[in-house]
């Protein structure tokens, strides 16, 4: 984090899209003798988990009477949105900048913003490295990973796994990619190589989660974190190796599409889908048994504290601190599944429902 210099201009940073702008309500702070600016900058507007953040930070920004301009990529990848959105942030001389940072492509431009006096928030996704933002509040995605790694493990009971990896990319380093993919394998007790990186681990060997035993990787699949890129991912493993009885999924909607694949190719049966996010569709496929288990997030949380901090910091001077033991704020995560696996922390779907998003 950047020191806090008296009477420094601070501001928070969103990372938005200059074609996909919204302006949420103004009102004076009683501390400051401006209205506190933020820019709030998703990865885009149309993943319901970031639309939910939207939402958050604007319920929070108007409760506070903080100025919130939302803006986005136009999609996953989508590095020059998000760069065109902090630049209008430090064009409009705000005080801060809440981003889910799209990859290291965009770090430059954060660097830029906190030279020009801007607080800048990383939400969701901590940037590489995680300094680069002043604080981050984020869910632990290696501990998301994790969950439904040894779930997974611990219900198949010793039988052989057959892996496909449904991941973000293939070309670019972002560490809610890489976190929860090589935490998953972590969970099934699958060694990893570097931790940075998906794909380089041993495509075979034993497994040690649960009972233990045998495991095959079929591939790691790009989707762009999408219900259409789930179900291509899917379908190419499928051709690859038909035996596939566990799909890890980035998110929610990569896990829809992907079941989509295995319905379409009649391989359901005996097949464990497991994904992270914990939207109220998602919840819903797990209640249904698309969804074997998820890792719900907590999206509103991030941006309401987000909103939260940098007011406080512009207002009170207060500077918002990370969770002890970690370089971020962690904002929970809890395993939503309907099929207990013993040894492994988790609640129901009517737990995931009643904290659902979205």
């Amino acid at each position: 984090m950047s020191r806090l210099i008296s009477g420094r201009k601070v501001a928070l940073v969103a990372a938005v899209s200059a074609s996909m702008l919204l302006t949420a309500g103004v009102a004076s702070t009683s501390h400051a003798a401006s209205t506190v600016a933020v820019s709030l900058i998703t990865k885009d507007s149309t993943n319901p988990f970031f639309v939910a953040m939207q939402g958050g930070a604007k319920a929070a920004a108007a409760k506070l009477g903080v100025k919130i301009t939302i803006a986005s990529g136009k999609a996953e990848g989508d590095d020059a949105g998000q760069i065109a959105a902090i630049e209008n942030a430090i064009a409009a001389k705000q005080q801060g900048i809440l981003i889910t940072p799209m990859s290291t492509g965009v770090n430059d431009a954060i660097k830029k913003a906190r030279a020009a006096g801007l607080f800048v928030i990383a939400l969701d996704t901590p940037p590489d490295p995680a300094n680069t933002v002043d604080i981050t509040f984020a869910t632990d995605n290696r501990v998301a990973g994790n969950l439904i790694g040894k779930w997974a493990a611990t219900k198949l009971a010793g039988k052989t796994a057959v892996i496909a990896l449904l991941d973000i990319f293939n070309d670019k380093v972002v560490s809610v990619d890489y976190n929860r993919d090589q935490g998953f394998l972590e969970g099934m007790g699958i060694p990893v190589n570097n931790p940075k990186l998906n794909g380089d681990e041993v495509k075979s060997g034993k497994y040690t989660g649960g009972k233990g035993g045998s495991y095959t990787i079929v591939g790691n699949e790009a989707t762009g974190a999408n219900e259409e890129g789930g179900r291509t991912g899917m379908e190419h493993l499928l051709a690859k190796n038909p035996k596939i009885n566990v799909v890890y999924t980035i998110n929610e909607p990569t896990a829809a599409g992907a079941y989509a694949a295995l319905k379409a190719a009649g391989k359901t049966k005996g097949v464990l889908v497991v994904s992270v996010d914990g939207g109220k569709a998602g919840v819903q496929n797990v209640a249904s048994g698309v969804i074997g288990a998820t890792s719900q997030q907590y999206p509103l949380k991030m941006a309401s504290l987000g909103v939260q901090a940098i007011y406080d910091l512009i207002t009170k001077g207060t500077k918002p601190k990370v969770t002890p033991g970690l370089d971020f704020f962690n904002t929970g995560v809890t395993l939503i599944t309907n099929s207990l696996a013993k040894g492994v922390p988790s609640r129901n779907t009517a737990y995931g429902l009643a904290n659902a998003w979205g």
